[in-house]
């Protein structure tokens, strides 16, 4: 969070009024014939497109963005961590690819707590001992190997490339990276790679990752023994034990990506497909989207008093339910389908009085918890309808701030997304129970919701974000502006946003979006209200037209039926196609 607020004072130049953002105002999406990568770096997107026009599929095209990201835009982007695939093939199967970091070995359950019980803090967010087991090579690799059509070395030329001769970095690479320098230069392997000679890099240097490359270069001719044994291992491990962490070399070669049956439900006749547990991504926006199914949202109108508080209402009780019963389903056993019914939906509506709030406190459980914002999330649609929708993230931007000697590789922080201590609020204020206790080899729990909708069997949309708790809002929030609003998909996503979760029992809101009078009423009913700053960069497409109800003008020649957009709120990413 206190990077988020940081970079908000090198971007307000950019923020949005409430007026410019609802209304046509907003630049119609950019629109392509054949294929559409949407990502949060110029250079990777570029990358993903140039894979779809040499005939690979949007599975080939996504690993090539990913590997991108992790040289262009190491403040989420990156092979030292982990995240989530959700996968669309244009024959109506959908899979999810699950490459979340892991536990430790070592890891004990009160591993970040001190001698009387208190989570120490800093602990579980810098440093080696944060580091989870990575899963990103390894997830990659699944996926091109069942579901992509090229080989790896072509797929990961340009990552290589761009590290080993370097890029020429502009404004926001710079200011990027800047925002990390401090840190950086508490850690010698980091200071080496992020600064320039102890000072922070500037916009118009050519950066060069010369030892990232060699890492690359060992992944693209081994795939995952190049990463998670020999070389690259042995030097993870020596600088986790020489930094005081705890993974070892076993640790890494144990590591195993996994294929899931995603989350799926419907809303107004579209079909979503999201990440299950260890995500909680789909759950929650699948639990909310049911409760919200009974109100009229659209004849409510955006941001209406009673719009915004039938929203809050299904989030607060979707995200009481997450964090008190999901985790990892291979340590924890639960129920999803009983979130995702319309049964289930119906007994929450009916405990929702549409004049007064409902007090968190009054929803039973252990408390209020935090996860990390160093994420990142991008769209790709192939020619034939070939869709992934992939987030993947080191948690804490720039994860843990230190980088493995000798492979530039920076790590993660992903051990504070389990629960240090049932009960205690995380990074990002959520407050879990046991299920997400820390154990050897188990995945903590996530808020990632890489989405894709289909409408009548046939593509819809595909959608992500970055921003931890906020990640299922800000999925939720575009998806009810494109079908309950009518917006096309710029102004959705561009559209100012709210985030409410179980606790704090709070509305967060964004400048301008709530009016004066839509907060006296909220109030009235009980709601507290607090302004918030920019938490997502969601980066969506839509298939058939820049809205819902537009559709291209065959008669003027316009074929196009990939439209993109690529959030804002951050002075950085892309949308390209072909």
């Amino acid at each position: 969070m206190r990077a988020i607020k940081a970079l908000i004072g090198l971007v307000s130049s950019l923020a949005l009024t409430g007026a410019q953002i609802v209304t046509a105002a907003a630049p119609p999406p950019p629109g392509a014939e054949n294929g559409m990568v949407v990502s949060a770096h110029r250079l990777a997107t570029d990358a993903g497109v140039a894979v779809l026009k040499q005939g690979g599929n949007a599975v080939d095209a996504a690993i090539a963005v990913a590997y991108v990201l992790a040289v262009t835009f190491p403040e989420a982007g990156n092979i030292g961590g982990g995240g989530f695939m959700t996968i669309r093939l244009a024959n109506g199967r959908s899979t999810f690819i699950d490459f979340r970091e892991t536990a430790p070995a070592a890891a004990t359950a009160m591993m970040y707590q001190d001698k009387a019980g208190n989570v120490v803090p800093l602990l579980s967010t810098r440093g080696h001992l944060s580091v989870g087991v990575p899963g990103t090579v390894a997830g990659l690799e699944l996926a091109r190997t069942k579901y992509g059509t090229r080989p790896r070395a072509p797929l990961m030329a340009t990552a290589i490339a761009l590290a080993s001769k370097g890029f020429v970095l502009d404004q926001g690479d710079a200011d990027f990276l800047a925002e990390g320098a401090t840190d950086f230069a508490q850690d010698p392997a980091s200071a080496a790679v992020f600064l320039n000679r102890g000072k922070p890099w500037r916009a118009g240097q050519r950066w060069v990752q010369a030892d990232l490359g060699r890492t690359l270069q060992a992944v693209s001719a081994r795939g995952n023994d190049g990463f998670y044994k020999g070389p690259v291992a042995a030097s993870l491990a020596a600088a986790s034990q020489a930094g005081g962490g705890i993974i070892t070399a076993a640790d890494l070669a144990g590591y195993k990506a996994v294929e899931r049956k995603p989350i799926e439900c419907d809303y107004r006749g579209f079909h979503i497909i999201s990440a299950p547990p260890p995500s909680s991504g789909g759950v929650v926006l699948c639990e909310t989207l049911n409760v919200l199914e009974g109100y009229p949202l659209g004849a409510l109108g955006f941001h209406s008093a009673q719009g915004v508080h039938f929203t809050t209402e299904a989030l607060r009780r979707s995200y009481r339910d997450r964090n008190l019963n999901l985790g990892d389903p291979d340590f924890v056993k639960f129920d999803t389908s009983r979130f995702t019914s319309k049964a289930y939906a119906a007994e929450l509506r009916a405990g929702i009085s549409a004049d007064k709030a409902t007090p968190s406190a009054s929803l039973t459980g252990p408390g209020a918890a935090h996860e990390g914002k160093s994420t990142t999330h991008f769209s790709v649609v192939d020619k034939a309808g070939n869709a992934v929708s992939l987030t993947y993230t080191l948690n804490d931007w720039f994860g843990a701030r230190v980088t493995a000697g000798g492979t530039g590789v920076l790590l993660n922080d992903e051990m504070d997304d389990f629960s240090a201590k049932p009960g205690f609020p995380n990074m990002y204020g959520l407050v879990e129970g046991t299920n997400n206790a820390i154990a050897p080899g188990k995945r903590p729990l996530s808020s990632m919701a890489p989405t894709i909708v289909t409408h009548d069997g046939a593509l819809s949309m595909v959608i992500g974000t970055p921003g931890g708790s906020h990640i299922p809002t800000g999925v939720l929030q575009v998806m009810l502006n494109v079908i309950d609003h009518g917006m096309t998909l710029t102004e959705a996503v561009n559209a100012p946003r709210i985030h409410a979760q179980w606790l704090p029992d709070v509305i967060y809101y964004e400048k301008d979006a709530l009016s004066a009078d839509t907060m006296a009423v909220l109030m009235a009913k009980g709601h507290r209200l607090e302004q918030m700053d920019y938490w997502n960069q969601v980066a969506a497409i839509l298939v058939g037209g820049p809205s819902l109800a537009m559709k291209p003008n065959a008669a003027t020649g316009n074929r196009w039926r990939y439209f993109g957009a690529i959030d804002p709120r951050l002075p950085v990413g892309s949308v390209g196609g072909y």
